[in-house]
């Protein structure tokens, strides 16, 4: 008997009422089938065939608290107790925008949005608005939504079977069947963590570039750090030649610590974009930046327009999360680091052990898995030669040993996972890599 068996005939009735049966394309890639849930309840998923999973997904980013946290329920329900959203100002924008003001250091004013697409949609704006410029530069396997304008080379499973590919030459190939080819003639895209190819570029076009847009970390794709003074490259260059410096921390931001990863890295953006873990799961982003670029929307030159920006449960949502993860002088931020630690480190012993090769790339409560013949991943270029058809093997073999992972092999840790779930996850990778072993023997 298929074990799955609930979650796909669910699927399949959904298939007759909601495109494709799922909500979001990326999630149709899951292996061997799109899973359905029951409920959730901290580091744990309960399906609706009654199988219960240790979730390292966590909704692809946003649950850093784990699922159905106590505190943040409680906050919740009482927002709920005086209406969802009003379509009016209240004292929740007021309080969440302050202490997003204190404790990112970019931060002099925000916009708040729903989702990260929306935020670098305004983001983009704002940059070519202040500049007077038009173009725009982005990187090879990073991800900024899915908007006409920004929507390429993103080595996306949605996509790869398509005939889509990334830049070739000076073309820049559209993601997505039905994209404005229009969109992308303002982008300019790089090899990230090249400064040679970084300078080169902006020296030539830089009085045609707005902004450059890139994650502080590549996430995504290897979950892959900037090189050694990479990122200060970039600082001295955007801020030399007049381009606007925008961080897409929608993943880094409330994971890399409260001040995500630009506080971390000691770096300060002129903008950044916020969302994921920054409501817990509810839906919030922002963009957050400098008072003489963001003051663009209070003098009206800019419009940033959306019926639930900044609503009572998202604010409210927002709000929770920060209380939580500033307790106790962020040893949350601490416990996860650890527990990722430990997962990783477990995890390369087994798969060597067993006659694996792997690379795992961490940064702080956030790795990417990925099997290939290289002892380290440090670009985009090595990053495409992993074996993925070998790690979606292996994420649905761990989904039978009740382990939740992406397919694309990132994992989330939350507050929620301890001692227990490392142990748990261990012994599941350990019986996963001996028959793969076994299988390749």
């Amino acid at each position: 008997m298929n074990r799955y068996l609930q979650s796909i005939e669910r699927l399949q009735e959904a298939k007759a009422y909601v495109a494709g049966g799922v909500a979001s394309s990326l999630r149709a890639s899951m292996k061997p089938t799109p899973l359905y849930v029951q409920k959730a309840y901290g580091a744990r998923i309960l399906d609706v065939d009654h199988h219960e999973y240790i979730d390292y997904m966590l909704a692809y980013g946003p649950l850093i608290l784990g699922h159905a946290h106590p505190a943040f329920n409680e906050q919740l329900y009482e927002a709920m107790l005086k209406g969802s959203t009003y379509g009016l100002q209240h004292e929740g924008e007021i309080r969440l925008g302050q202490r997003l003001t204190e404790i990112l250091p970019c931060a002099d004013q925000v916009a708040f949005s729903g989702s990260g697409t929306e935020a670098v949609m305004l983001a983009l704006r704002l940059a070519r608005a202040y500049t007077g410029k038009t173009k725009t530069v982005r990187f090879y396997g990073h991800y900024h939504g899915w908007s006409d304008a920004i929507f390429t080379s993103f080595p996306s499973p949605d996509f790869s079977s398509s005939g889509h590919t990334e830049a070739a030459g000076s073309e820049i190939i559209q993601g997505t069947a039905g994209q404005s080819l229009n969109s992308l003639q303002d982008l300019i895209l790089l090899p990230w963590n090249d400064s040679e190819a970084l300078e080169a570029t902006l020296t030539k076009h830089q009085h045609e570039i707005s902004a450059v847009i890139t994650e502080p970390v590549m996430c995504n794709s290897g979950c892959i750090a900037p090189k050694p003074g990479y990122m200060e490259k970039m600082r001295e260059l955007t801020a030399k030649f007049g381009i606007v410096l925008i961080w897409d921390e929608v993943i880094t931001g409330f994971r890399l610590g409260l001040g995500g990863a630009h506080e971390r890295f000691g770096i300060v953006p002129d903008l950044v974009t916020i969302g994921k873990a920054m409501a817990g799961g509810i839906p919030l982003s922002a963009v957050a930046g400098k008072r003489d670029i963001m003051r663009l929307i209070e003098e009206g030159k800019v419009m940033h327009l959306g019926t639930l920006n900044g609503n009572g449960l998202a604010t409210a949502a927002g709000l929770a999360v920060i209380q939580e993860l500033s307790k106790s002088d962020g040893q949350a931020f601490k416990g996860m680091e650890h527990t990722a630690t430990q997962l990783t480190e477990g995890i390369r012993s087994i798969l060597r052990t067993n006659g694996l090769q792997a690379v795992v790339n961490q940064q702080g409560p956030v790795f990417h898995l990925m099997f290939i013949d290289r002892s380290e991943v440090s670009d985009f270029d090595t990053f495409n030669l992993r074996d993925s058809q070998l790690y979606t093997r292996f994420a649905e073999e761990m989904l039978h040993e009740g382990i939740l992972v992406r397919p694309n092999g990132l994992w989330y840790v939350s507050t929620a996972h301890g001692e227990k779930e490392v142990q748990e996850t261990l012994a599941a990778v350990e019986k996963v890599a001996q028959r793969i072993a076994a299988h390749r023997s």
